[in-house]
């Protein structure tokens, strides 16, 4: 056994502090480094540098998982199809009886369709604005198309697959938010969801906060917040049957808080932290086996170190999240991506 591990164990909590993990139902992980766009709000592109999540990386930590009780895998990053493993890496939690999701840019979609159907429970695409808006940001030409074919190859393939959308909202789109509803519909997705382009930590490979220049391509600037929130109150008023049989996943006051994110931001308004308790409930681990409370809070150790569950039970680990107050964390209170997941609800 490595000193890292001895270490790990060697600084492990009383199991009946509130704090301690005892379960831990959802598990985001990044099985690449890299990713094959070049959006404006992410900086994960420039990774030069292959770093993956093996099987064999992750076959010592399968027990530490039984024990965690994880149910939900997401694999996210980076792009996780460019992942050599990834196949078996579902294969191996399926085992586990844990389900996986897929978070992906698509532009590779259609050449993994088959694999992508038959290892993985459901699909998340990115989606910025009709085809020219998502080209735009995606900063390759025909990124709509790519995602297109590689949707309708996996519809193909199973009729009844699970694809969602996900958008980012920030300067390039905030225009386009119905036509975004229309894109994901014409796309036929289940659903599709917004969030805030996160514009303050260092996360998406920030090692410290973007200059002015670089910040000022994709945050608004106040006449532009003035235009999203009339923007968000269109969307509200023209689209109240997506919203309420769920094909918009944010209720009214969720998508107005994308607009008092911007406002925040240009110190319009004190941030406000969402109702969340990811740290809690959640955990992210990174390509190079960094294991995080979420995407946005410091480092609490490595899979290198231990396992997963000595990691995060491991005195450091504990004492984070008894310290963490939400409502008053400078992260928390700029988080774009927040999670809240209700004890007494087994659903996830």
């Amino acid at each position: 056994m490595s000193a890292g591990i001895l270490e790990v164990q060697s600084a492990s909590s009383d199991t009946t502090s509130p704090h301690y993990i005892h379960e831990l139902p959802i598990l985001v992980l990044f099985p690449h480094s890299r990713c094959n766009c070049r959006c404006v709000m992410c900086d994960i592109w420039r990774i030069r540098q292959v770093r993956e999540i093996t099987a064999a990386d992750l076959e010592p930590h399968l027990a530490s998982l039984r024990r965690l009780k994880v149910r939900w895998v997401v694999f996210s990053g980076g792009e996780p199809l460019m992942a050599s493993d990834l196949p078996v890496l579902a294969h191996m939690l399926h085992g586990e009886g844990i389900r996986t999701t897929l978070l992906t840019a698509g532009l590779i979609l259609e050449h993994h369709a088959a694999r992508v159907v038959e290892h993985m429970d459901d699909v998340i695409v990115s989606i910025d604005g009709p085809a020219e808006i998502h080209d735009r940001i995606r900063g390759l030409p025909n990124a709509y198309r790519r995602l297109e074919r590689g949707v309708h190859a996996c519809r193909e393939r199973c009729e009844s697959m699970p694809i969602h959308g996900r958008c980012t909202v920030q300067k390039h789109n905030f225009r386009y938010l119905a036509a975004t509803v229309r894109t994901a519909q014409e796309l036929r997705l289940n659903s599709l969801s917004f969030l805030a382009a996160d514009v303050t930590s260092d996360a998406f490979n920030r090692p410290v906060r973007w200059a002015e220049d670089q910040l000022s391509r994709v945050s608004l600037d106040a006449a532009e917040a003035n235009e999203l929130e009339g923007e968000i109150e269109a969307l509200i008023h023209e689209c109240q049957e997506e919203i309420s049989s769920g094909f918009i996943r944010e209720n009214p006051d969720k998508l107005r808080r994308i607009g008092r994110h911007f406002r925040s931001h240009l110190g319009q308004l004190r941030p406000a932290a969402p109702r969340c308790n990811a740290p809690w409930v959640s955990a992210v681990i990174e390509s190079d086996g960094t294991v995080r409370p979420c995407f946005f809070h410091r480092p609490v150790g490595k899979i290198q170190e231990g396992t997963l569950d000595e990691i995060l039970n491991s005195r450091n680990a504990v004492k984070f999240r008894s310290q963490l107050d939400v409502r008053h964390n400078e992260t928390c209170r700029r988080c774009v991506c927040s999670l809240f997941l209700d004890a007494h609800n087994d659903k996830l």
